[in-house]
């Protein structure tokens, strides 16, 4: 472990944000007047999918991408860097005290999230990660595409990131920790020591009190 005391690991939506970081991004365009109402409504539809557990994450993201796309990219990181102001209101003091504490110990933290890396990315740099597993976006000639590069960190493929991402460094999951609420995530809980429940949709809460694990509901 070179000296550490472990492994802090943070999911993004609804754990260290108080909702979903890809949701209020179109929330965001359309009080910009980039995308329409009718888009916003079919972003909801795929969250209802989400919940379900049954979410197309290639159909989703190429869908959410399109904006980015198909703007100028100087407009799209003009309005990213303003989104990111207005997201820093989202962010939960708990949450960033427990982050903070963990760093306060020497912890690697590692954040890691389904939320495409054109949002992903900055928002770690914004909350101090030096290390950030995310979903890839397609970039060809610099501007970015609707399709998805490589496996998506999502459900299962987190898992498979986190492996490869501790054999990179060298590192085990000893005296590990992993924040999550979503039960998309249970399969990354199980395999963290200390697996924490934050504001857990049902199935993770059901499944944190059958398993013992400890849960924060704010």
């Amino acid at each position: 472990m070179n000296g550490s005391p472990g492994i802090a690991i943070f999911d993004l939506d609804y754990t260290l944000l108080e909702g979903d970081s890809e949701a209020m991004w179109c929330q965001f365009l359309y009080n910009r007047l980039v995308v329409d109402r009718h888009f916003v409504l079919r972003i909801e539809d795929y969250y209802r999918d989400y919940d379900a557990g049954k979410l197309d994450i290639h159909e989703y993201e190429a869908f959410l991408l399109q904006p980015i796309s198909e703007y100028p990219l100087p407009q799209m990181l003009q309005l990213r860097k303003d989104y990111l102001g207005e997201i820093s209101q989202a962010i939960r003091p708990r949450m960033i005290r427990r982050l903070n504490w963990f760093r306060s110990l020497g912890y690697h933290l590692l954040l890691i999230t389904a939320a495409n890396s054109f949002l992903a990315e900055p928002i770690a740099q914004q909350l101090g990660f030096s290390n950030v597993i995310c979903t890839q976006v397609q970039r060809v000639d610099g501007r970015y595409t609707t399709k998805l590069a490589g496996l998506p960190v999502f459900q299962a493929g987190k898992v498979t990131h986190l492996d490869a991402w501790l054999t990179l460094h060298n590192l085990t999951l000893e005296k590990s920790w992993g924040f999550s609420d979503s039960h998309n995530d249970i399969p990354l809980l199980e395999r963290v020591q200390n697996p924490v429940a934050v504001t857990p949709d049902p199935h993770l809460r059901d499944h944190a009190l059958e398993k013992g694990w400890k849960i924060i509901l704010r």
